[in-house]
């Protein structure tokens, strides 16, 4: 979800419970759309205040960003202003996505003076404005002009105010009547009726107050009954009562440890997903957005690596398609052949010119017509079939090999794109890329070296201690099985589809069943099929599985296995921080 008015009201509860009266030592720009605060009172501080069209946000952080070596204008104007400035006043107007800092601090002459650094987080349109106490615009981090704006512009000089795009109730202070009469008469569904009525509120937090309404957020609001909409408004007061009383929970919520969504309040609505809590809001936001930002940096800079598997992928499918066809054509060379033997036992008496001629089958005692070349004799008829016949049993035999290393390397491809979609670290996209350049799909560059690979398998504890490991890609898969396992521990695979080989350590015990269904879930959702509502894992002792002379990286054989078919769900089930 994006910061709502709920979000902002914590970060200001926070703020204020932490840097209110803090002293601004350092300011620092370390992007176009974003500043870094260092602040000091009882300890230091970070406050990072970002107005990205994309990802806005404020939160307190311990990380440090490294600054371009000469400072932006909007930078050195906000130092030579409120440097060694103090923080008085931290506040949000409304429920609107807007934090106000006033600082007080010292001008040229050295009078006090105060002025307002406000943060607007409203997607596309989010600003960091500088303000003087008399609301005159001094400078922002994005100049606004008429040109890019109707509403309102942000230029030195201009009066400031918050622009009233929407008329829109304020939550904190609604009425049963207004509630009623304003937001439930909406010809929408009961969400849209809150979040198109009220400052502040999400699509989420609108579902939320639905859901702990026992009501669906879907339906219309015009189809609720009289309980039900007392019902709806009594949660509605609940959820701001806690906003008053700052009774936040802030939490970010996980599915199969990525995030899915954050929020201040309690959310009842993703049910059968993983938490995780913690007592401030900046670090949930901080690591959300971390976490997202991670995964889509990996995603993009695995675009190039990705592209090269998946176009020799289809190839490779293209061509297996082919080679099927071809091998199909081929499957009536016995008929040809019998033609032959039949021409040559019964040929005798077929005379010069005929277009064809009936014979027994002595292979299925039916009467077949064979067609003949006018122009040939019956034994030169019997040599061409026989000819056609040597021509696709060939072809046949060289077929039959060449589909096999086709299908082989169309299942390897699909084994790397699939290691793809399982990488989490450029360490994980340079050992894959190490493997598309042994196999030829990247050519190496001339004196370029060979990269020291620091990535490392899944390392997951199951609920009875065992250690489970989960390799991220072909070689990990080969040395997890044939040099981490040993002859007793247990290995787990994904049924006739790519994906990760999964290893637990036994040390000698015997696994208990929770541990098999744990190590079967990390098998499915590290395959091919982890978005699959079910999926089949065939899992045996390491001992029985083998690697056939000369196999692609990953690649094993084994024909003695158990199977359990399982959900592909690994919320709940340990990661240990060494891979």
């Amino acid at each position: 979800m994006a910061l709502d008015g709920i979000t902002v009201a914590s970060l200001v509860t926070e703020l204020n419970h932490t840097i209110l009266n803090a002293r601004i030592s350092k300011i620092a720009q370390p992007e176009p759309d974003e500043l870094l605060l260092t602040l000091k009172n009882d300890r230091a501080y970070r406050l990072a205040l970002c107005a990205s069209a994309s990802l806005p946000f404020v939160y307190l952080t311990q990380t440090n960003k490294q600054s371009p070596m000469t400072a932006p204008n909007f930078c050195m104007l906000l130092r030579k202003h409120i440097a060694n400035g103090r923080i008085v006043g931290i506040t949000q107007p409304g429920l609107e996505r807007i934090i106000r800092f006033e600082i007080e601090h010292l001008d040229e002459l050295g009078d006090l003076c105060r002025k307002f650094l406000i943060v607007e987080l409203m997607g596309k349109h989010s600003n960091i404005i500088f303000v003087s106490d008399d609301l005159k615009i001094i400078d922002s981090i994005k100049h606004v002009s008429s040109q890019m704006s109707s509403v309102r512009e942000v230029l030195p000089g201009r009066t400031y105010f918050i622009p009233k795009t929407q008329e829109k109730y304020d939550p904190l202070n609604t009425t049963q009547e207004e509630f009623f009469n304003q937001a439930l008469k909406r010809p929408v569904s009961c969400a849209k009726c809150i979040y198109q009525t009220y400052t502040g509120i999400s699509p989420l937090i609108a579902n939320e107050i639905c859901t702990r309404a026992s009501i669906g957020g879907d339906a219309p609001a015009a189809s609720l009954s009289k309980e039900e909409m007392l019902h709806l408004f009594h949660n509605f007061i609940w959820m701001t009562d806690d906003i008053k009383n700052e009774n936040y929970k802030p939490h970010m919520i996980l599915q199969n440890e990525r995030p899915v969504d954050f929020s201040p309040l309690e959310l009842s609505q993703y049910r059968g997903l993983s938490r995780e809590y913690h007592a401030s809001v900046s670090y949930i936001l901080e690591q959300f957005y971390a976490r997202k930002n991670s995964y889509t940096r990996i995603r993009q800079k695995s675009v190039d690596l990705r592209k090269i598997a998946t176009t020799a992928l289809e190839r490779s499918r293209k061509k297996y398609d082919l080679q099927q066809k071809q091998l199909r054509d081929t499957e009536k060379r016995d008929k040809y052949r019998i033609y032959g033997e039949l021409i040559n036992t019964y040929g005798y008496h077929v005379p010069q010119g005929a277009k064809s001629f009936q014979a027994l089958n002595y292979y299925t005692n039916e009467e077949i017509t064979i067609p003949l070349d006018d122009t040939l004799s019956a034994m030169e008829n019997a040599k061409r079939y026989f000819a056609k016949y040597n021509k696709l049993k060939r072809t046949y035999e060289a077929l039959t090999s060449l589909l096999n290393e086709t299908k082989s390397e169309t299942e390897h491809l699909d084994s790397i794109v699939t290691a793809l979609n399982i990488a989490e670290s450029e360490e994980d996209l340079t050992q894959i890329r190490e493997e598309l350049i042994s196999y030829g799909y990247i050519r190496k560059k001339s004196g370029e070296k060979r990269q020291k690979i620091k990535s490392r398998p899944f390392h997951y504890l199951s609920s009875d201690g065992f250690d489970m490991y989960v390799g991220k890609n072909n070689y990990q898969n080969d040395e997890l099985t044939f040099k981490l396992a040993t002859g007793g521990d247990w290995w787990f695979h994904a049924k006739g589809m790519p994906g990760s080989h999964v290893i637990v350590k036994t040390n000698g015990k015997e696994l208990p069943d929770s541990t098999f269904e744990e190590a079967a879930k990390l098998a499915g959702f590290y395959s091919k099929g982890r978005e699959n509502e079910k999926i089949e894992i065939d899992y045996l002792e390491r001992k029985n599985v083998k690697k056939p002379n000369g196999a692609v990286p990953g690649y094993v054989i084994y024909y003695t296995n158990y199977s359990m078919t399982v959900r592909p769900d690994i919320n709940g089930i340990q990661l240990l921080q060494d891979s």
